[in-house]
């Protein structure tokens, strides 16, 4: 499937075959590529916990609105990101870079978060949505189907899966093999209304 056809194709899918299963091997394929996702300064904010153990899906789905895909699709994936990367890891992103590089990284990542927590929460967030949509890329070239979700109750989730205090919860994907063709488009806004130039 070519990237064209990747992004036209991709919808959000809620029904799935509970009997498709990926296995371990062709989940890390699809967690591997979602990690080429770009984060600003190279610190690589996101932090993947991928759902495997069925009660806990349950679990999930319970504090998730009943939406089924929670515990149908073959791979659940909570993106979450790591509040102070910008402090804990920027030495660690740059490493084998020339140490001048590295110290000029250092300064003007701590320059740009520091004291600054709505930059940091806001940084991490752009990187779950890089990441979450490169995952959903990647699933539907190899023929899968995937369904981004923010509808669930965050701290229940986040206690759920033992959400360190540094982190934060972006949004869930599902992944897997739709039972069901989705609906046609509607409601698309007219290019022109989305699209400018140069200003508003």
């Amino acid at each position: 499937m070519t990237i064209e056809d990747a992004i036209q194709s991709r919808r959000a899918i809620k029904a799935y075959d509970p009997d498709f299963q990926l296995s371990r091997e062709e989940k890390d394929e699809l967690l591997r590529l979602a990690l080429h996702a770009p984060s600003a300064f190279n610190l690589q904010h996101v932090r993947l916990v991928e759902i495997s153990d069925p009660a806990l899906r349950a679990q999930i789905r319970e504090v998730g609105w009943n939406q089924a895909q929670m515990t149908e699709a073959s791979m659940l994936v909570v993106v979450c990101a790591k509040l102070d990367s910008w402090e804990a890891d920027a030495r660690r992103v740059w490493e084998g870079a020339p140490e001048q590089v590295q110290d000029y990284m250092a300064g003007a990542i701590d320059n740009y978060y520091r004291g600054k927590p709505q930059v940091q929460r806001d940084e991490t967030m752009r990187s779950c949505g890089l990441l979450a949509q490169t995952l959903m890329l990647a699933a539907r070239g190899k023929g899968l189907d995937s369904c981004p979700m923010d509808g669930f109750d965050f701290d229940a989730v986040a206690q759920l899966i033992n959400l360190p205090a540094n982190h934060v919860i972006g949004l869930m994907v599902a992944v897997g093999k739709r039972t069901l063709e989705p609906k046609p488009r509607v409601g698309k806004l007219p290019f022109d209304e989305l699209v400018l130039r140069d200003r508003f």
